[in-house]
């Protein structure tokens, strides 16, 4: 890890734990612009509930309501409004070309931290891969409300159990689309970016009876803190040990992570692997894969009949980016292998 940055960082502990929240943030906004994996940034605003636990994103101009081109293709993506018990949350919503054939499956995707669907959805590329296979991709949007730098509350311990806050408002609105459009039930799946990414292993521990499949893009496990000092550790990899049995819910798993990520130490990646791969009795692992113009390690941890229960993917001198994803969107890095192709295979293979 970069020495400013730990410095930096643990400079924002030290701040959080005196109770001077306002100074750790902006001394946390610092860190991440200084990170060398870091994309240009914008100032962080002032943050007075002390919830900002990921990079600060850089501005996308105009990323239009149409995140995506695909000529002769009547697909729609659309904005909507749910309403909930936990609180109301804006999406957009990709729909396919209409056909005979119902849509095949229903993707969650969860932004990281100062994202919206919009520019998540140009940065992922996953419209155009969901258009390939006939499914549904549900961006939903965090509010400043919620959390002032639009972060997925993933580190807070009443937005990490079910039938409460963001898991709870996240299944269920996962669950009235799909019944909105008539997507199989058992085709549900859900995946995220870097706060966006620990939120989702989240809901595959706290809803496995909704997702099928989960993807978790420089994210974190589930359990790895409760409040913010314990989030600022867990970034820095200091955290971990033996996965909790609340993340051992048997939901399938493909994880993807840099080696060079400065944000989100990647060690986490090893950590959400294990933790749901722990039913595994054997690792196929392949080195020095290239694909695209990275190199990669992909470990498949397999059950007794060969199937693969977790897929994790180490990408070489990758930082805090969407592998193989749009540069015009924010945190994204078209030199690595297609996480969205990826995760879309792995999600409907069996």
């Amino acid at each position: 890890m970069h020495p400013q940055f730990e410095k930096l960082m643990a400079e924002a502990t030290a701040l959080t734990r005196s109770g001077d929240l306002k100074s750790a943030m902006a001394v946390i906004a610092t860190a991440m612009n200084r990170s060398p994996a870091a994309a240009p940034t914008r100032p962080a605003p002032d943050v007075p509930d002390g919830g900002v636990i990921d990079v600060v994103a850089r501005v996308v101009a105009d990323a239009g309501a149409t995140p995506v081109e695909m000529p002769g293709i009547a697909a729609q993506f659309v904005a909507g409004r749910y309403a909930h018990r936990a609180g109301t949350r804006d999406y957009k919503l990709f729909i396919p070309a209409a056909s005979a054939a119902k849509p095949r499956a229903l993707i969650l995707m969860l932004h990281g931290c100062t994202q919206d669907p919009d520019d998540f959805a140009r940065g992922t590329r996953m419209n155009t891969v969901a258009a390939e296979h006939n499914a549904l991709v549900l961006y939903p949007a965090q509010t400043r409300q919620a959390n002032s730098q639009g972060c997925w509350n993933w580190f807070k311990h009443n937005h990490q159990t079910r039938g409460r806050g963001e898991p709870a408002l996240l299944a269920d609105l996962a669950l009235h689309i799909a019944q909105s459009h008539d997507v199989d039930p058992a085709h549900i799946y859900v995946a995220g970016l870097s706060a966006g990414g620990a939120m989702a292993a989240i809901l595959a521990s706290t809803h496995p009876d909704v997702f099928a499949a989960a993807g978790v893009h420089s994210g974190l496990p589930a359990g790895a803190a409760r409040d913010l000092p314990g989030a600022l550790a867990a970034m820095r990899g200091q955290s971990g040990g033996a996965p909790s049995p609340a993340t051992r819910s048997g939901v399938r798993m493909i994880v993807f992570h840099g080696d060079a990520d400065a944000t989100v130490h990647p060690i986490n990646g090893e950590r959400v692997a294990c933790a749901h791969g722990a039913g595994a009795i054997g690792i196929e692992e392949q080195q020095d894969l290239v694909v695209g113009s990275r190199a990669c390690t992909r470990k498949q941890f397999k059950d007794a009949e060969g199937r693969v229960l977790t897929e994790q993917w180490t990408v070489r001198s990758a930082g805090h980016a969407w592998s193989g994803g749009d540069p015009s969107g924010s945190y994204a890095d078209a030199l690595g292998p297609d996480a969205s192709r990826e995760m879309m295979r792995f999600f409907l293979q069996h």
